[in-house]
């Protein structure tokens, strides 16, 4: 049987994931849920020392589309702090 050939999409997936995997990002972990879905990533932020999020641990669920790339992709956070800001 012939392997499917990859879209431009799964082609732009890898590219990234091999990108991270050899030079990781500080304060982030990303890893495919399932290594045969390259559209389910799970992403783990790392609160950064010395803020107020020091010590936070956010998971990300992203959800990259099949067919449009690049594009400002959708995420859901579960949690997050609430925040007051001025009102000037």
């Amino acid at each position: 049987m012939a392997q499917q050939q990859m879209t431009s999409s799964q082609k732009a997936l890898m590219l990234e994931l091999k990108s991270l995997q050899e030079e990781p990002v500080e304060g982030f972990r990303i890893t495919l849920v399932d290594e045969s879905d390259l559209y389910n990533w799970e992403v783990a932020i790392f609160g950064p020392p010395n803020t107020l999020y020091e010590g936070g641990y956010f998971k990300v669920p992203p959800t990259p589309s099949q067919t449009r790339l690049p594009r400002a992709e959708a995420a859901a956070f579960g949690s997050f702090p609430g925040q007051e800001w001025e009102r000037g």
